[in-house]
Protein backbone atom coordinates (compact mmCIF):
# COMPACT_ATOMS: atom_id res chain seq x y z
CA UNK A 1 0.00 0.00 0.00
CA UNK A 2 1.41 3.51 -0.97
CA UNK A 3 2.24 5.73 1.79
CA UNK A 4 0.77 9.00 2.14
CA UNK A 5 3.45 11.46 1.14
CA UNK A 6 2.70 12.21 -2.40
CA UNK A 7 1.46 16.42 -2.47
CA UNK A 8 -1.22 17.99 -4.70
CA UNK A 9 -1.17 21.18 -6.03
CA UNK A 10 -3.71 22.50 -3.81
CA UNK A 11 -0.89 21.67 -0.80
CA UNK A 12 -3.15 18.51 0.41
CA UNK A 13 -0.36 15.16 1.14
CA UNK A 14 -2.08 12.38 -0.08
CA UNK A 15 -1.30 8.44 -0.98
CA UNK A 16 -0.54 7.56 -4.33
CA UNK A 17 1.78 4.43 -5.83
CA UNK A 18 4.12 7.27 -8.31
CA UNK A 19 6.91 8.36 -6.96
CA UNK A 20 7.49 11.76 -8.12
CA UNK A 21 10.25 13.40 -9.70
CA UNK A 22 10.93 16.18 -6.45
CA UNK A 23 11.01 15.52 -3.02
CA UNK A 24 10.71 18.36 -0.11
CA UNK A 25 9.54 18.38 3.71
CA UNK A 26 7.93 21.17 6.01
CA UNK A 27 9.04 19.26 9.12
CA UNK A 28 7.99 15.79 11.28
CA UNK A 29 4.43 15.42 9.95
CA UNK A 30 4.06 11.74 10.96
CA UNK A 31 3.60 9.81 14.21
CA UNK A 32 6.25 6.51 14.62
CA UNK A 33 4.24 4.43 12.57
CA UNK A 34 3.97 6.23 9.78
CA UNK A 35 0.59 8.12 9.39
CA UNK A 36 0.23 11.68 8.69
CA UNK A 37 -1.01 13.53 11.86
CA UNK A 38 -0.70 17.52 10.89
CA UNK A 39 -0.46 19.17 7.89
CA UNK A 40 3.07 20.90 8.32
CA UNK A 41 5.60 21.76 11.29
CA UNK A 42 6.96 24.38 10.32
CA UNK A 43 7.30 27.73 7.92
CA UNK A 44 10.31 26.59 5.74
CA UNK A 45 8.32 24.48 3.11
CA UNK A 46 11.12 23.17 0.43
CA UNK A 47 11.54 21.00 -2.52
CA UNK A 48 14.26 19.11 -3.20
CA UNK A 49 16.53 16.71 -5.35
CA UNK A 50 15.37 12.60 -4.97
CA UNK A 51 19.64 12.28 -4.39
CA UNK A 52 21.82 14.69 -3.12
CA UNK A 53 25.48 13.81 -2.67
CA UNK A 54 24.97 10.17 -1.68
CA UNK A 55 22.75 10.57 1.32
CA UNK A 56 20.78 8.08 2.26
CA UNK A 57 17.33 8.18 4.04
CA UNK A 58 14.56 5.62 5.24
CA UNK A 59 11.53 6.99 4.53
CA UNK A 60 8.86 7.92 7.31
CA UNK A 61 11.91 7.42 10.15
CA UNK A 62 10.43 8.09 13.64
CA UNK A 63 11.29 11.64 14.58
CA UNK A 64 12.51 12.89 10.98
CA UNK A 65 11.29 15.22 8.85
CA UNK A 66 8.43 14.02 6.75
CA UNK A 67 9.91 12.77 3.21
CA UNK A 68 6.86 14.74 0.46
CA UNK A 69 6.93 13.76 -3.44
CA UNK A 70 5.77 15.91 -5.91
CA UNK A 71 5.01 15.54 -9.62
CA UNK A 72 7.19 18.18 -10.54
CA UNK A 73 8.87 22.08 -9.44
CA UNK A 74 5.63 23.21 -10.80
CA UNK A 75 3.12 21.05 -8.29
CA UNK A 76 5.50 21.58 -5.42
CA UNK A 77 5.43 26.05 -5.80
CA UNK A 78 1.77 25.69 -6.34
CA UNK A 79 1.04 23.62 -3.11
CA UNK A 80 3.69 26.51 -1.35
CA UNK A 81 7.03 25.54 -1.09
CA UNK A 82 9.90 27.07 -2.88
CA UNK A 83 13.42 25.95 -3.47
CA UNK A 84 15.96 24.21 -1.39
CA UNK A 85 19.04 26.60 -0.69
CA UNK A 86 21.40 23.63 -0.27
CA UNK A 87 20.42 20.71 -2.94
CA UNK A 88 18.86 23.19 -5.37
CA UNK A 89 21.23 26.19 -4.41
CA UNK A 90 21.38 27.27 -8.24
CA UNK A 91 17.19 27.19 -8.63
CA UNK A 92 17.38 28.83 -4.94
CA UNK A 93 18.97 31.84 -6.45
CA UNK A 94 17.54 32.39 -9.53
CA UNK A 95 13.94 32.21 -7.49
CA UNK A 96 15.24 34.35 -4.64
CA UNK A 97 16.23 36.73 -7.00
CA UNK A 98 12.68 36.91 -9.41
CA UNK A 99 10.96 36.91 -6.50
CA UNK A 100 13.04 39.94 -5.14
CA UNK A 101 11.76 41.90 -9.19
CA UNK A 102 8.12 40.32 -8.86
CA UNK A 103 7.73 40.84 -5.08
CA UNK A 104 9.22 44.81 -4.84
CA UNK A 105 6.94 45.86 -1.76
CA UNK A 106 7.51 43.17 0.38
CA UNK A 107 11.34 42.24 -0.38
CA UNK A 108 12.46 45.85 -0.65
CA UNK A 109 15.81 47.20 -2.12
CA UNK A 110 17.97 44.17 -0.19
CA UNK A 111 18.03 40.50 -1.87
CA UNK A 112 15.12 38.84 0.33
CA UNK A 113 17.05 36.01 3.05
CA UNK A 114 14.99 33.12 2.84
CA UNK A 115 13.15 33.48 6.45
CA UNK A 116 11.55 36.86 4.14
CA UNK A 117 10.41 34.58 1.72
CA UNK A 118 8.97 31.75 3.75
CA UNK A 119 7.39 34.60 6.20
CA UNK A 120 5.50 35.20 3.32
CA UNK A 121 4.75 32.22 1.70
CA UNK A 122 3.00 31.32 4.71
CA UNK A 123 1.02 34.24 4.61
CA UNK A 124 0.47 33.33 1.16
CA UNK A 125 -0.54 29.81 0.98
CA UNK A 126 -2.39 29.31 4.07
CA UNK A 127 -5.46 31.31 5.95
CA UNK A 128 -6.19 31.80 9.68
CA UNK A 129 -7.85 28.58 10.01
CA UNK A 130 -5.11 26.69 7.98
CA UNK A 131 -6.67 25.92 4.85
CA UNK A 132 -5.53 26.82 1.30
CA UNK A 133 -5.17 30.37 0.11
CA UNK A 134 -6.28 30.99 -3.09
CA UNK A 135 -7.17 34.22 -5.05
CA UNK A 136 -9.53 34.82 -7.99
CA UNK A 137 -7.61 35.90 -11.67
CA UNK A 138 -8.32 35.72 -15.14
CA UNK A 139 -6.19 33.45 -17.02
CA UNK A 140 -4.85 35.64 -19.24
CA UNK A 141 -3.34 37.57 -16.36
CA UNK A 142 -1.08 34.69 -15.20
CA UNK A 143 2.50 32.95 -16.65
CA UNK A 144 2.98 29.62 -17.79
CA UNK A 145 3.75 27.58 -14.64
CA UNK A 146 1.04 28.28 -12.22
CA UNK A 147 -2.03 26.18 -11.06
CA UNK A 148 -5.51 26.94 -11.48
CA UNK A 149 -8.97 25.19 -10.62
CA UNK A 150 -11.46 25.90 -13.19
CA UNK A 151 -15.80 26.68 -12.14
CA UNK A 152 -17.48 23.47 -12.75
CA UNK A 153 -14.49 21.41 -12.20
CA UNK A 154 -14.68 20.25 -9.07
CA UNK A 155 -11.19 19.32 -7.23
CA UNK A 156 -9.42 19.24 -10.52
CA UNK A 157 -6.01 21.15 -10.69
CA UNK A 158 -4.64 22.81 -14.24
CA UNK A 159 -1.41 23.37 -14.81
CA UNK A 160 -1.16 26.63 -17.09
CA UNK A 161 1.55 25.62 -19.88
CA UNK A 162 1.75 28.15 -22.60
CA UNK A 163 -1.76 28.67 -24.51
CA UNK A 164 -3.00 25.38 -22.91
CA UNK A 165 -4.16 23.80 -19.74
CA UNK A 166 -3.07 20.55 -18.53
CA UNK A 167 -5.26 18.49 -16.41
CA UNK A 168 -3.16 17.65 -13.48
CA UNK A 169 -2.96 14.20 -12.07
CA UNK A 170 -0.29 11.98 -9.41
CA UNK A 171 1.95 10.50 -12.48
CA UNK A 172 1.41 13.05 -14.75
CA UNK A 173 -0.43 15.02 -17.17
CA UNK A 174 -3.32 13.49 -18.50
CA UNK A 175 -5.23 15.96 -21.22
CA UNK A 176 -4.51 19.11 -22.84
CA UNK A 177 -7.32 22.35 -23.48
CA UNK A 178 -7.41 25.33 -24.65
CA UNK A 179 -6.58 28.14 -22.47
CA UNK A 180 -9.39 30.74 -22.79
CA UNK A 181 -8.30 33.96 -22.24
CA UNK A 182 -10.97 35.79 -20.24
CA UNK A 183 -12.41 33.09 -17.73
CA UNK A 184 -12.15 33.75 -14.37
CA UNK A 185 -10.32 31.07 -12.03
CA UNK A 186 -8.81 30.43 -8.77
CA UNK A 187 -5.46 30.78 -8.39
CA UNK A 188 -3.54 27.64 -6.06
CA UNK A 189 0.23 28.86 -6.59
CA UNK A 190 0.65 31.82 -3.80
CA UNK A 191 0.35 34.70 -5.15
CA UNK A 192 3.92 36.00 -4.29
CA UNK A 193 5.32 32.93 -6.24
CA UNK A 194 2.85 33.84 -9.07
CA UNK A 195 5.50 37.07 -9.06
CA UNK A 196 8.65 35.09 -9.17
CA UNK A 197 7.00 33.47 -12.16
CA UNK A 198 5.92 36.66 -13.81
CA UNK A 199 9.30 38.09 -13.51
CA UNK A 200 11.49 35.27 -14.78
CA UNK A 201 11.21 31.95 -13.01
CA UNK A 202 10.59 29.19 -14.86
CA UNK A 203 9.35 25.94 -12.93
CA UNK A 204 10.30 22.52 -13.92
CA UNK A 205 7.22 20.12 -15.36
CA UNK A 206 6.83 16.76 -15.94
CA UNK A 207 8.11 15.39 -18.53
CA UNK A 208 4.51 14.55 -19.68
CA UNK A 209 3.53 17.92 -20.07
CA UNK A 210 5.94 18.01 -23.29
CA UNK A 211 4.21 15.30 -24.97
CA UNK A 212 0.38 16.63 -25.15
Amino acid sequence: MPRQNRVTPAGEIIAAAERGTFMGNRGVLHDEQGNIKRAWQLKRWLVCVLEFRGRKRTVMTPGRYTELFFLDEATALAAGHRPCAECRHKSYVAFRDAWKSGNPGIAGSQRPSADVIDQQLHLDRLTLNRLKRSFIATLRELPSGVFVKREGQGRQAFLLWGDCLLAWSPGDYRQLLPRPGYEKVLVLTPKSTVCAIQAGYVPQVHVSAGLM
